[in-house]
This record gives C-alpha cells, sequence and structure tokens, in this order.
C-alpha cells in the first residue's frame, strides 16, 4: 500500500484521483474469511491520514475532491474487523 500513497502524492502521475479512489475502495471492501489481510490492508490505508491531510491542500481540484472524500471515510471507518465488537 505505502506505493499507492507515494502516487497519490507524486505529481507527474495523472491518475492521482483515481489513485485516493482506490485506496477508499480498500478501505471500504471487507473480507471476512480472511481478517488478517483484511486488517492489514485497512491498516495501511489509515495510516496515511497525514498523507490525505496533505491532499485535502492539494492544487489540483480533482485530488482536493476525492482526498476530502477518503479523509470523511477515513474518519467513520468502523468495520468489524479494525473495531471488534
Amino acid at each position: 500500500m505505502p506505493f499507492l500513497w507515494e502516487l497519490a502524492v507524486t505529481e507527474a502521475v495523472a491518475t492521482r484521483p483515481e489513485v485516493i479512489e482506490l485506496l477508499q475502495t480498500v478501505l471500504e471492501q471487507g473480507n471476512g474469511a480472511q481478517a488478517e489481510i483484511q486488517l492489514a490492508a485497512h491498516q495501511a490505508v489509515l495510516s496515511g491520514r497525514s498523507t490525505i491531510d496533505l491532499l485535502t491542500q492539494d492544487d489540483s481540484p480533482a485530488v482536493r475532491a476525492t482526498a476530502g472524500h477518503l479523509l470523511t471515510a477515513l474518519d467513520i471507518h468502523r468495520c468489524e474487523t479494525c473495531h471488534p465488537l
């Protein structure tokens, strides 16, 4: 997952909004059969909080918008794997 965060902040990457959307998709997907893999994937996305904060201030309106959506998803993320009852 670190390579996705790196792509998201690299201005030469033309598809940065799509990379951010992919990170959000990873966070929102579940796989109860492989809980340890899901937990690792979610934690990898959640660990990029400071990066997403920076991306919400990016020069690109598309990057700012998708970063804002991911930031909201990070703030409300409460899956059963990451936060067991």
